[in-house]
């Protein structure tokens, strides 16, 4: 064997290592992102907690996570990239190591923070380190396999797997298991080495810019997250904090347009990114959205153990990931536009939901099941495609910042969705209640009809007559509730569906403008405002290579 054919040979095992390694790294930070999401009621009582104060754990995760895309372009700058992954994935192992062997709130809050943080940094760091590291020709397949790391898991995934372990074991299990996936990472990657070469030329850090971000980020986290609780701004601490960010967020944008700072705004020079910016809040709502509905409404009105609740979003996870494949395929091997798989995955989610809206109190989970499939197929060929739309043409010096701004985008719309969401649903629940109670009168025959053969079954169990009329008036009571919750998820399901109705026309307009606009540009670079004195022409010079034969017409 040749010394060349043995240097590609490692080269390629060691570009399999940094790919695993990558992939690896992201599934710490799903593991750790959805922790709180089926554990909730085992972590509350483990820890003494009241829901407010159970609240901070997952505002302060999503609060610096993102901080951390934001801060992580300038990172990169500082250090190199496999090496920040490496220092990132070893410190979310740490923390969900403390994590797991800790009650005391204060430490579990300022750990979800290190958690949060070292998330949102290892996962710009490592798709930025995909795209520099690999042909362009490559990305497809490898941002399919990433995606299936950063998003699927997230999704699906974890779910399952955490509401096994809630049911079968405990939540402290949960951040245990992310130790030894984050060491596996930190091994492959220190084993693959660093393919990407050198930190980027150094720059100042923005602290002013920081400050102002943080501020805003956090209000931001707190009055969507806690906003519908407290009814939004009836409450002065959800006015102040949004007035707050509000003003944090304009003296950052003014600060940032002045100088070079955090944010790069030479980005949205890009027709591609800027699309691509736009669509991922509205993806990220239907991601966000839809994962909190469904397990939702599995368990708060199907009465869905966490197992079985996680184990209904497993199927989809699967499609999820197969569709991510065969868009990649589709790309990298057909050629085909990645804008082309856009209006499929719009429409598949847009159906999913629309089916999820009929759903009634005894559904199960075959009823859903057809539904939760084809959200997976449309999230798998939405997600891969917008990801390949807006980084495949950025320069690669603005790749971390682009990938970086966008993830924040994506996490931004998905706060608002579900917030959006679980305000609907909430009001909802008190109209339709109000409504329903309205025309249930005790003195309506059915009404009467079953608060008889309510109490007479009761009655026949051993309870007394008194009691079981009692019992019997609760029970029609719960009734009218549950039906009124119902009704509330299923108007949640058909929002999301009319959300992508009311978004697609629009986004395929903006896409049209942004096309027209970056076609301009193009004109304008090509034909200058001020010709030269001797041209001859008037208004037009070109500041491309000039033909012998026009230059001489021109006697430049």
């Amino acid at each position: 064997m040749t010394a060349a054919a043995i240097s590609n040979r490692d080269a390629s095992a060691a570009g399999v290592l940094l790919l695993t390694g990558v992939v690896l790294a992201a599934l710490t930070e799903a593991v750790a992102s959805t922790v709180l999401s089926l554990g909730r009621s085992d972590i509350i009582g483990d820890i003494h907690a009241t829901s407010d104060e159970f609240a901070w754990l997952d505002i302060g995760y999503t609060t610096l996570k993102l901080v951390g895309f934001m801060v992580a372009p300038w990172l990169l700058s500082q250090v190199r990239p496999v090496s920040l992954i490496i220092v990132s994935t070893l410190a979310m192992g740490l923390a969900c190591c403390i994590a797991a062997a800790t009650v005391w709130l204060e430490l579990l809050v300022a750990l979800r923070v290190v958690q949060g943080f070292a998330g949102g940094v290892l996962l710009v760091a490592g798709q930025t380190v995909i795209f520099l590291a690999y042909p362009r020709s490559r990305q497809p397949l490898l941002q399919a396999l990433f995606a299936i790391g950063a998003v699927v898991a997230p999704a699906t995934v974890a779910p399952a797997l955490q509401g096994w372990l809630v049911d079968n074991h405990s939540w402290t299990w949960i951040f245990f298991g992310n130790v030894p996936l984050s060491l596996a990472a930190a091994g492959l990657l220190l084993t693959a080495g660093d393919r990407v070469g050198a930190k980027t030329t150094h720059r100042p850090f923005d602290w002013i810019g920081f400050v102002l971000l943080s501020i805003t980020l956090s209000c931001s986290t707190y009055v969507l997250s806690q906003g519908s609780r407290w009814d939004w701004l009836e409450e002065p601490r959800i006015f102040w904090l949004t007035a707050i960010g509000i003003a944090a967020l304009l003296a950052f944008l003014g600060q940032q347009v002045l100088g070079r700072g955090l944010l790069d705004f030479t980005l949205f020079g890009s027709s591609d990114f800027s699309f691509a910016f736009i669509v991922s809040f509205v993806a990220g709502a239907a991601l966000f959205g839809s994962a909190f509905l469904i397990p939702s409404f599995a368990i708060s009105v199907l009465a869905f153990t966490p197992t079985d609740a996680g184990q209904l979003l497993l199927p989809s996870g699967m499609l999820f990931a197969g569709a991510l494949l065969v868009a990649a395929f589709l790309i990298q091997v057909r050629r085909i536009p990645p804008f082309a798989t856009v209006p499929f995955g719009i429409l598949m989610i847009m159906a999913a939901m629309w089916m999820l809206s009929g759903s009634t109190s005894e559904s199960g989970a075959d009823d859903m099941m057809a539904a939760v499939l084809l959200r997976g197929l449309g999230l798998g060929f939405l997600f891969l495609s917008i990801t390949l739309i807006a980084f495949s043409d950025l320069d690669r010096r603005k790749l971390a910042a682009g990938i970086g701004l966008f993830n924040t985008g994506r996490q931004l719309g998905g706060l608002m969705g579900v917030a959006a969401l679980q305000t609907m649903i909430d009001h909802n629940v008190v109209a339709n209640v109000a409504v329903l109670g309205a025309n249930v009168t005790t003195g309506g025959a059915a009404v009467l009809e079953r608060l008889a053969a309510t109490t007479a079954m009761l009655t026949a169990k051993g309870l007394d007559p008194v009691a079981a009329g009692r019992a019997a008036t609760n029970l029609v009571g719960r009734m009218v509730t549950g039906q009124s919750t119902v009704i509330a998820f299923d108007a949640a399901f058909a929002a999301v569906a009319l959300l992508f109705l009311f978004a697609a026309p629009l986004l395929i307009g903006i896409k049209i403008v942004l096309a027209r606009h970056a076609k301009m540009r193009t004109i304008r670079r090509v034909e200058l405002p001020q010709a030269h004195p001797k041209s001859g022409i008037h208004g037009r010079t070109f500041d491309r290579p000039v033909p012998p034969v026009l230059r001489e017409s021109l006697k430049l």
